[in-house]
């Protein structure tokens, strides 16, 4: 669907319509549709340690703590220079979790998908983060995503626990049934239980590891 976002005169713009000013939009919630993208990431950096790098060869990502990046939302403008330096964007990765009021889980997911359409729109590639918690959310994360493109999940602290793995791999079922991407991008380990029926459905999967995954490997080493 399509919705025309009003300018209201003198009104300062606390909500970011600007960000979705061009969108188009999914589900009664209107979500806002991104384009599909279809290039994959060599390799990832998080935003973080982006705003200080001088390697740019990389995809930025945001599987760290909100309040690391939740000053993009505040003032995108200020890092998207930055950002355009870079391969790509892995759009944000807001929290969703369970113990969260669902509305909350709803605006992050909104949140994710508002500024990765502005990214777009300023001619970056974005490969959609796709984040849910339970069942409330499995839908409403997939809502605005193009089927049969790249995707990207974070499975850093979702596989130790069993009740965690249980949700995560139930969402991510979901998520594969529906959007049908012909390669999955996962920030974390890669289970085989978890992933190769994936791989034998002929999906690529692309496994970074996580920062504490690589601080571990170094302290083993």
């Amino acid at each position: 669907m399509t919705k025309v976002n009003s300018t209201r005169c003198g009104c300062r713009d606390v909500f970011h319509a600007f960000l979705v000013k061009n969108a188009t939009y999914d589900s009664p919630l209107e979500i806002p549709c991104l384009q599909l993208e279809m290039q994959k990431p060599n390799k990832l950096i998080s935003f973080t340690k982006a705003l200080h790098s001088t390697d740019y060869d990389a995809w930025v990502h945001f599987y760290e703590d909100d309040a690391s990046f939740e000053r993009l939302w505040n003032r995108p403008n200020i890092y998207l220079p930055i950002l355009k330096r870079f391969n790509g964007v892995i759009s944000p990765d807001f929290s969703v979790y369970r113990d969260m009021p669902l509305v909350m889980q709803f605006w992050n997911i909104y949140r994710s998908r508002a500024i990765a359409f502005w990214l777009q729109e300023n001619g970056l590639s974005v490969i959609p983060n796709i984040r849910f918690s339970d069942d409330r959310t499995y839908n409403l994360s997939c809502v605005g995503i193009k089927k049969h493109g790249v995707i990207a999940v974070g499975s850093h602290g979702c596989m130790k626990i069993f009740t965690e793995r249980a949700y995560f791999q139930n969402g991510l079922n979901y998520v594969i049934e529906t959007l049908k991407p012909t390669t999955l991008v996962v920030y974390g380990t890669t289970p085989q239980d978890v992933f190769n029926p994936y791989k034998e459905m002929g999906i690529e999967v692309l496994q970074f590891d996580s920062e504490f995954m690589q601080s571990r490997k170094v302290v083993s080493a």
